[in-house]
């Protein structure tokens, strides 16, 4: 791990392209290890290549992961009052999570009414987008280029209940635009249910989702209906925190 940090720590503002032999320069480590870092790095993304002048630049995944931890430290700060009070509202378990272009990222919870401990294991667990609600709240306002990439593949089956079909999923999609809410119905975890709301960045672009969650037995479909209003309500302000201004209606 060290070795690829030593080649990502190369880059700079002034030094945005290198070829094998500078890397190797700059690190201190043989050619034939520094090209194996390389081709390390360029296998997850981190590093692109230009073939015609046989260098390298950081890649856009660093730039995605990197918007996700600057989208993280603003909205978990501004957030953290509106999780609060909308667990303690319902007395419920309510989860904060980002869009990472792939994924959602846990970034703050609080449960049932007084905010959880933070620790590695939560605020960096990923889950798909399609078989939860803060999933489906987040991609059903993506472009439909984003849709196509993450639909385009096998959809993860995690329960009886998860969406494998795309079809199916992007009705549901639709749905969810309509209505401005959405439902997780033991589809990622058995006897658990989950409603969500989007949330907006200041260019009013839905980056990340807060729901509500809790067992079967507490959170039917109907108890959910009744819950929505109340996320999509803590959901908006936490947009309007975060710089969003809705347009008016004319």
């Amino acid at each position: 791990m060290g070795k690829l940090v030593s080649v990502l720590d190369c880059f700079s503002t002034s030094e945005r392209a290198l070829t094998v032999g500078d890397i190797a320069a700059r690190t201190g480590l043989p050619r034939s290890t520094a090209h194996r870092s390389i081709n390390a790095l360029k296998e997850v993304g981190f590093l692109d290549q230009d073939r015609r002048r046989d260098s390298y630049r950081l890649g856009l995944k660093l730039f995605q992961l990197g918007t996700t931890v600057l989208h993280s430290m603003d909205i978990q700060s501004e957030a953290r009052p509106f999780v609060e009070a909308l667990s303690t509202l319902t007395g419920e378990n309510v989860h904060l999570c980002v869009f990472d272009g792939e994924r959602m990222v846990f970034v703050e919870s609080a449960d049932g009414g007084a905010t959880g401990s933070q620790n590695a294991t939560i605020t960096m667990e990923l889950t798909h987008c399609h078989n939860t609600s803060v999933g489906k709240a987040t991609l059903a306002f993506q472009p439909e280029s984003v849709i196509d990439r993450l639909t385009s593949n096998d959809l993860a089956v995690y329960t009886e209940h998860s969406i494998s079909d795309p079809v199916v999923l992007r009705e549901e999609l639709a749905k969810i635009r309509s209505q401005g809410f959405a439902f997780d119905l033991q589809e990622h975890q058995l006897n658990v249910c989950c409603v969500a709301a989007p949330i907006r960045n200041a260019s009013g672009n839905v980056f990340a989702a807060v729901s509500v969650s809790g067992p079967l037995a507490r959170m039917s479909e109907e108890n959910l209906r009744s819950y929505a209003p109340f996320v999509v309500s803590h959901a908006d302000a936490i947009s309007r925190r975060l710089g969003y201004v809705p347009k008016s209606a004319d």
